[in-house]
């Protein structure tokens, strides 16, 4: 399996494309001027506080105050992943007013403030570092039992040259030595001391730490063994990642180029297509079927459909291999649209339960190499899989589109035979409300071709039923929902 990581860097944008077999299965967009702020620490200020919910806003200076809930006030023991303090009242923990240094976990989404907590922690490239603590965790997918135990050992013996604080081990950790850990940890000690002294000169609404910038945060978080080649097409971005990989990864060195082509590296790989089929609802399946998928506020739906498919043997076997090939489609586009929350699949029937529980594990299985964390439920009553992939930046769809203005976000506008409708019911209104000459209709040509030609007999009926003359003006600014009724 070969797996590569592209990076394009222009002045305003940075994105990275991971390209598996040479299909693009994930891409991170980071902006100059909206730039994710998941991993920045601020110094905020409490603005008000819910029992009810448990919770409290925090001013920390952006536009919508961010969102700290009990559970996530307090510190939290690596080792055994319990969070929060205990407390189950919110006012034992924080009040109005007061001033409290914490990090962003999500994103602000759509009309959602950003979620905050105060169990603060800096990566990286093999640690985690949690202040405040003292105990050791490793992580989950670290599967050795005796790996875990010598990074566990390793950790603890440094952790007394440190002050204060504990230590994740993270997954890129599996066969480092003792002093690539050792160097890890002693700058993550002069990194934390240096947030503390910002800390105690900053006031609320301010940052006190940010996070590495896209191309070195991949290098940090996704360059391992298992990727081929990371091409670059910035020398400078280059340069920077090169200088990171010798620090802290020399043995992969080698393995990020730069790329100085004239043709953009993205095209070479069709990512470009790929971009824009991932902000179209119907994603088209190799044997002729296809999926609907629609992203709501509340959840995101995939609906599964054999279209042009009708396979060789019979209906059963046509839907299970439409089922097992929509599977595989919907994990890599999860990733790909980074669609989180309440995901609902609505898979075609299935009447035999080997069947249902085939495609639950290849949906499963494909899921496995999904960054985000995943659960899935057996199928429902109704025919459904019902998941949830946590989220923690905003999707694809809504880092590059906005919602419509003609539509509002419907997807649907009104015909224009409803939009005459509604005009014969406007001018009622105004003809009995103003003693008015005549009255000129504004619309779109749609409409207004529309009202003359077709409905021509009802509105010489309306002219003679108000008495008064109506005339017609096109507006080519109009959309076909658009229209105003003016008295004269």
């Amino acid at each position: 399996m070969s797996e590569e990581i592209l990076i394009n860097v222009t002045p305003s944008e940075t994105r990275v494309a991971v390209v598996e077999n040479g299909m693009l299965q994930e891409i991170f967009i980071e902006r100059a001027r909206r730039r994710g702020i998941v991993g920045k620490i601020y110094r905020g200020k409490v603005c008000r506080v819910l029992p009810g919910m448990q919770a409290a806003f925090v001013d920390i200076g952006l536009e919508r105050a961010a969102f700290l809930h009990a559970s996530d006030v307090g510190p939290r023991s690596p080792d055994s992943g319990a969070e929060g303090n205990g407390h189950s009242d919110i006012t034992e923990l924080l009040r109005e007013g007061q001033e409290i240094s914490v990090q962003v976990i999500k994103d602000p989404l759509g009309t959602k403030g950003a979620r905050l907590t105060t169990q603060i922690t800096i990566p990286s490239r093999y640690l985690v570092f949690i202040p405040n603590v003292v105990n050791v965790g490793i992580s989950q997918k670290i599967e050795d039992e005796e790996e875990r135990v010598r990074l566990r050992d390793i950790i603890q013996l440094f952790m007394t040259e440190q002050d204060s604080g504990g230590y994740i081990a993270r997954t890129a950790a599996e066969g480092a030595d003792a002093e690539a850990l050792r160097a890890d940890m002693l700058f993550l000690s002069k990194l934390w001391q240096s947030v503390k002294e910002t800390e105690a000169i900053t006031k609320p609404g301010t940052v006190i730490y940010d996070d590495l910038p896209l191309t070195i945060r991949v290098m940090r978080d996704m360059l391992d063994s298992g990727i081929e080649k990371v091409r670059i097409d910035s020398r400078e971005s280059h340069q920077r990642a090169h200088d990171f990989c010798v620090r802290f990864m020399p043995e992969l060195e080698a393995r990020v180029e730069y790329y100085p082509g004239e043709r953009p590296i993205f095209d070479i790989y069709g990512v470009e297509d790929e971009i824009q089929k991932a902000l179209d609802r119907k994603v088209q399946l190799k044997s002729g079927g296809y999926l609907i998928i629609d992203q709501t506020e509340a959840m995101t739906t995939a609906d599964v459909n054999t279209g042009g498919y009708v396979g060789h043997r019979n209906l059963e076997e046509t839907i299970f291999k439409t089922n097992l090939e929509a599977a595989q489609a919907i994990a890599r586009q999860l990733r790909l649209r980074n669609l989180g929350g309440i995901i609902i699949i609505d898979f075609i029937d299935m009447s035999q339960e080997e069947h249902k529980r085939q495609v639950l594990r290849a949906l499963e299985k494909c899921l496995v190499k999904d960054h985000a964390r995943t659960h899935i439920t057996e199928v429902s009553s109704l025919g459904l899989v019902e998941m949830t992939r946590k989220r923690t930046r905003e999707s694809l769809e809504h880092v590059l589109c906005e919602t419509c203005p003609t539509c509002g976000g419907r997807a649907s506008l009104k015909t224009p035979e409803t939009a005459c409708y509604e005009i014969f019911r406007e001018i009622l209104r105004e003809s009995r409300q103003f003693d008015a000459q005549k009255l000129l209709v504004l619309a779109s040509q749609e409409v207004v071709d529309l009202l003359v030609d077709e409905e021509s007999t009802s509105l010489a009926e309306l002219e003679v039923f108000i008495g008064k003359p109506i005339k017609f003006q096109v507006e080519s600014l109009y959309t076909q929902e658009q229209y105003d009724v003016v008295p004269l």
